[in-house]
């Protein structure tokens, strides 16, 4: 069996979390393959809203297992408290969920790093989530991390220490100034980590291979957005792993020609926290209805996303470096009422009209080139087949199919798990 893909192609709060929801039903095994509790992914069925941070999205359903892949970097007090949220719904996680022992550790001093780090770089900063992503995958291509399999072993509370008398070296250099107890952190910590134990840690490469080989059906869950990929992303302000499709096969040990479906996620305008380059952004009313309606905050970190109109050359780039099979178009309903939508269709970059996303997308080099297209003026909400949609969403739907030459097999009008639309 081969291993199907779920990526978003944006700047991640693509909606990622809900279509997973939608087809993990069709899957023995959600498996998340890189980033760590930076990400968060909503549910909301049933009248009650779940946002996952670590943990895949398939955990709400009877059947499906859940991995935790070796290219995660795992934070085990945010893990903790999401699993004391899950024990309010009654979700017997430890037969349901399991953790690659090759995942990485986010400890308290990672944290500590990252805050020194955003803070000595004051202007410059990158809008980093402050919650230790980066440091952690700096010790691990810098061999230095430590993994959840090393707290099986006997020298763990050796190779902790040493990591962390290093991590406070480093602190001590930015000279920053940070109000913290470690002792505390740490207390928290190695609770949390205790607690974890109860749930399987599995040599998570052997154990999905063996699953294919058995004909199990697998989805590859992916975390943050195309468009901020560490090495195709708008660097430096990206994430700190691989969130394209070729991140899945290093973060759970999948050769490349197992993968299947390719399935991409896109709003239908766009949206990004934090700092970075946005073309399309808009800082006029029709930014403000698309932050109000969209209800465009953060999941993880509570900030006000910046909002503006879908971009195609992005978007087109996004489709060719992951071979986006299908695309699925989520809050397609925030957009109705509009009198004209504009989509932008190529750049002006440095003075001459491209087609493609440059190396650099700075507003001082790059100006968008909008084509308009008439709106719908329907509330999609209570629609709940094809034949519903209104002319002018079809319309809009088939402009995008045109240009990136994949088709949307799925139309979002709301954000329960009932509100999707299969074409």
């Amino acid at each position: 069996m081969a291993v199907n893909l779920l990526l978003g192609l944006q700047w991640g709060d693509e909606g990622k979390g809900k279509i997973v929801d939608v087809l993990t039903s069709e899957y023995d095994i959600i498996a998340r393959f890189q980033g760590g509790p930076n990400a968060g992914h909503t549910l909301i069925f049933d009248g009650q809203k779940h946002v996952l941070h670590t943990i895949p999205s398939g955990i709400f359903h009877d059947k499906a297992m859940n991995l935790v892949g070796n290219g995660v970097v795992i934070d085990p007090v945010i893990f903790k408290k999401e699993l004391d949220n899950l024990s309010k719904h009654n979700i017997d996680f430890a037969s349901k969920l399991v953790i690659s022992r090759k995942a990485h550790l986010i400890l308290p001093t990672h944290r500590l790093l990252d805050a020194a780090s955003e803070a000595s770089k004051g202007k410059a900063k990158i809008g980093s989530t402050l919650k230790g992503i980066g440091p952690t995958y700096m010790d691990k291509t810098g061999r230095n991390g430590i993994r959840i399999g090393d707290t099986e072993l006997a020298d763990f509370k050796e190779r902790y220490q040493a990591l962390v008398e290093k991590h406070i070296k480093m602190i001590d250099y930015y000279g920053i100034q940070l109000d913290y107890n470690l002792e505390e952190l740490e207390e928290e910590f190695f609770a949390a980590l205790d607690y974890l134990k109860q749930i399987p840690f599995v040599d998570s490469e052997e154990y999905l291979n063996a699953a294919m080989k058995a004909g199990k059906t697998i989805l590859a869950e992916g975390a943050q957005g195309s468009l901020l990929d560490v090495d195709f992303g708008t660097y430096p302000f990206v994430t700190s792993s691989n969130t394209t499709a070729a991140g899945a096969c290093t973060g759970l040990g999948v050769a490349p020609n197992k993968i299947g479906e390719v399935y991409g996620i896109f709003k239908a305008y766009t949206t990004r926290v934090g700092s970075g380059p946005f073309p399309t952004e808009l800082f006029d009313e029709n930014g403000a209805t698309m932050s109000k309606v969209g209800h465009e905050f953060g999941a993880t970190t509570g900030r006000p996303r910046r909002c503006g109109w879908l971009d195609l050359v992005a978007l087109k780039y996004a489709v060719q470096i992951n071979g986006v099979t299908q695309l699925m178009m989520m809050k397609g309903d925030v957009l109705s009422g509009f009198d004209t939508l504009k989509v932008c269709t190529s750049y002006n970059y440095k003075g001459e009209e491209v087609s493609h996303l440059p190396y650099n997308i700075e507003e001082h080099n790059v100006t968008p080139i909008y084509t308009e297209i008439k709106c719908w003026q329907e509330d999609l909400t209570k629609m709940t087949s094809a034949d519903q949609l209104p002319k002018e969403l079809n319309d809009y739907v088939k402009f995008i199919e045109d240009f990136v030459e994949v088709p949307v097999k799925i139309v979002s009008v709301g954000p329960d798990r009932k509100q999707t639309i299969m074409k």
